[in-house]
């Protein structure tokens, strides 16, 4: 009498949930963030980001004439997670550093960055962890 044989059936069948387990994942589930960057026609910058709990961050360089800058920046209130914006003047001096956490008020600022050398300025926006959205803008203080 002869025994059947069990490992063809169980060759195909592990090999079937092999497949259907790795074609199963995607990286559509990684969350992530988006952040753009617009030009004015007098040499100002901004943008929005967006945010699904992911990290990024993006630097932009920014010629800026005068010594300061004039910043503006807000989250949606229902944000999670942070956004950071810094400025660097053109010897690297940091000449702005603020944090919108999106658990906590306020959930905007404004202002004038300090007082800095004048020329290449380097602006980088950090979104950590962040789920939401907002806008940014920078233009030539006074």
């Amino acid at each position: 009498m002869k025994t059947p044989n069990f490992k063809l059936p169980t060759i195909l069948i592990v090999m079937t949930l092999l497949v259907a387990t790795f074609t199963s994942c995607s990286d559509d589930d990684v969350p992530a963030v988006s952040i753009t960057v617009n030009e004015g026609p007098s040499g100002d910058i901004g943008g929005d980001f967006t945010g699904d709990g992911g990290n990024g961050s993006r630097t932009i360089s920014w010629t800026n004439t005068l010594a300061t800058a004039d910043y503006n920046a807000d989250i949606t209130a229902t944000a999670s997670g942070t956004f950071q914006i810094v400025v660097t003047d053109d010897n690297g001096t940091v000449v702005l550093d603020k944090t919108l956490n999106g658990a906590n008020e306020p959930d905007s600022i404004d202002g004038v960055t300090n007082s800095g050398e004048p020329g290449n300025w380097t602006v980088t926006i950090i979104l950590t962890s962040f789920n939401g959205d907002g806008s940014y803008s920078l233009s030539a203080g006074n």
